[in-house]
């Protein structure tokens, strides 16, 4: 994180993201504040707690894709939820603790993927030796010895060397994929363990996981032998031996320093439990559910499976529309929590016309390589973008506003007849005009009723 300065930060945010440049400056900063807080001398760095943001914006506009794409820049552990999925405790359903848990998973996983990248030569090798010794078996066996009888001298010397020009040969022959068509039979590790689906009820998977590990331990595993070609026995060899490699014990180790220090969470549909929507209906745990992220948010520690989990440095990211609530809607204690706000534009037709061709990952890139994968090449022209920029704007003003997303339904209803037909038009280009564009949607536009249900 040393070499990226906000200024870096935003600039690649930009690749992705269109706009909002408030926005991707302000969680710029909250990012390197972190790398700035691990440099501060030791007595003071646990008093430098992180500044929590709320992004307030319509749907549509690239809120949760800044955290995303925020966390995958610092290599964070990343999780997104959803509040209105939480309920107050003694409520059936999600407790707000499980996210932590989550984010604990998301971080093991993350550094045990990590450290089989380093340790995956090594296993490589381990996982060739193996394979080549299930090709070449030894011949130890009493009536193989017996029938051969070699006297000890040419065991000693000749027969040695000529089994290691052996291997060597097939060792090439394995590297070059000559060996392919070839199966072997080896033993893999199965459980014993039964499969029994546990049925908590929701809220309670972490009962339901601690039940299967603790099952997992009762019936230890057991081999089962299985005849698989060459490059398949490989794989299997390779993740073998890449098990008992890696130390487990440093992973949880590793992956929860990680989720203290650098996770990410963020909490989205924060509006849906403030206001009216926490005093009407049937969800009248809204507000306590508020009242649970407190300690999580302020900092407090968190039970699971691999040990208790320290919330005093985790980032908090929470979004939302506010439509019907507004943030001051919240109670006291939670704004407080989040003192930095970023409010997020609308999305225009200019922006619409950015999103379609600027980013990394484009709209009009992606249908593009889709195609091409069918044997057709499809040429967007400039009057064509402009014109489905300012069909979005258009339906997304007289329907609801989903910003960027409408541009997804209108690219589909667009090429529907050409992504059903294309596997017979190999070798077509199709050039898509403003004309193409406006005979295939204009009528859906003009039409309210049609334009509500189809785009």
């Amino acid at each position: 994180m040393e070499a990226f300065t906000p200024r870096k930060i935003v600039q690649e945010l930009d690749t992705y993201i269109i706009g909002q440049h408030k926005a991707k400056r302000m969680v710029a900063i909250a990012l390197r504040n972190r790398w700035r807080r691990r440099q501060v001398p030791e007595e003071l760095r646990d008093e430098i707690a992180p500044k929590n943001i709320i992004m307030i914006g319509p749907t549509g506009v690239g809120k949760t894709e800044i955290a995303r794409r925020l966390a995958k820049l610092a290599q964070s552990p990343f999780l997104k939820v959803e509040a209105s999925k939480f309920t107050e405790v003694g409520y059936v359903g999600r407790d707000v603790e499980s996210m932590i848990r989550d984010l604990l998973e998301i971080g093991i996983t993350m550094v045990r993927e990590e450290e089989y990248e380093k340790l995956r030569p090594k296993a490589a090798e381990l996982a060739e030796e193996r394979l080549l010794d299930i090709l070449l078996p030894k011949r130890s066996h009493p009536k193989v010895r017996r029938l051969q009888a070699p006297s000890p001298q040419y065991e000693a010397s000749g027969d040695i060397e000529i089994a290691q020009r052996t291997r060597e040969k097939f060792k090439k022959m394995l590297r070059n994929g000559r060996l392919d068509d070839r199966e072997v039979e080896i033993e893999t590790q199965v459980s014993a363990f039964p499969v029994v689906e546990v049925f908590s009820p929701q809220g309670m998977e972490e009962m339901d996981i601690n039940l299967k590990d603790m099952f997992s331990n009762i019936f230890p595993g057991k081999t089962k032998r299985r005849r698989v070609k060459v490059p398949d026995a490989m794989r299997m060899l390779v993740e073998e031996e890449l098990g008992k490699l890696v130390d487990q014990d440093k992973v949880v180790q590793l992956a929860k320093e990680r989720v203290e220090q650098t996770g990410i969470i963020f909490v989205d549909e924060l509006d849906k439990i403030a206001g009216s929507y926490a005093t009407h209906g049937p969800d009248v745990s809204r507000e306590g559910v508020q009242r649970d992220l407190l300690p999580i948010i302020e900092g407090s520690t968190v039970s699971t499976k691999h040990g208790v989990i320290r919330t005093d440095h985790i980032l908090f990211i929470a979004a939302g529309a506010f439509h019907v609530s507004k943030p001051s809607d919240l109670i006291p204690e939670l704004q407080g929590r989040f003192p930095l706000r970023a409010e997020l534009s609308a999305l225009t037709r200019e922006d619409f016309v950015r999103i379609l061709t600027e980013p990394r990952n484009a709209l009009v890139r992606q249908y593009e390589e889709l195609l091409k994968t069918e044997g057709v090449t499809i040429e967007f022209g400039d009057d064509a973008i402009q014109e489905i920029a300012a069909l979005a704007e258009e339906v997304n003003e007289r329907a609801e506003n989903i910003g960027a997303r409408r541009l997804h339904t209108i690219m589909e209803k667009l090429l529907e007849e050409i992504s059903f037909e294309a596997p017979d038009m190999q070798g077509v280009t199709v050039h898509v005009t403003r004309e193409m564009v406006r005979q295939r949607l204009e009528d859906i536009v003009k039409s309210d009723d049609l334009s509500r249900y189809i785009l």
